[in-house]
């Protein structure tokens, strides 16, 4: 599979799957029901069942967990089953690409804070390839050669 494809299956997984415990999480569960339509009509309803379900046992994950280390590793498996089916679903239909992308952009991003129009807001987008590095800070960034 394409590098870039199974990131973004990784980014996506993981963004759902933190989703399931807020209140965003109903977005998440609509939104990846949609695209499923879009290359398995037939499994779309069941996606989302599958997302309450996930999202019934990270809850109970959270709750029961006397060890913050067993919540932890549940999400963690949630994580990896949705990226695995997420890298199915790009891999079959790997021009969804783009839908994902705006999927997390404009549906599982954060919530709009309430912010006044003269608090900035910061976005920032990094894209790396071949051996490339990048490197991002808040504010400022030291780096010594090495």
């Amino acid at each position: 599979m394409d590098p870039e494809l199974a990131g973004l299956a990784s980014v996506a997984a993981a963004t759902v799957v933190q989703l399931l415990t807020t209140a965003g999480w109903e977005r998440a569960q609509t939104s990846m029901g949609a695209l499923w339509r879009r290359v398995y009509p037939d499994r779309a309803n069941t996606v989302e069942s599958e997302l309450e379900e996930s999202r019934a046992v990270l809850l109970a994950a959270r709750q029961d967990a006397s060890d913050p280390a067993e919540a932890e590793q549940a999400e963690a498996e949630l994580v990896s089953e949705w990226q695995g089916r997420l890298r199915r679903l790009l891999a079959a239909e790997p021009g969804l690409a783009a839908e994902l992308r705006r999927i997390l952009a404009d549906n599982l991003g954060p919530e709009p804070s309430g912010r006044g129009p003269d608090e900035p807001s910061v976005r920032v987008s990094v894209r790396a390839s071949d051996s490339s590095r990048v490197y991002v800070a808040g504010r400022d960034q030291h780096l010594r050669g090495g």
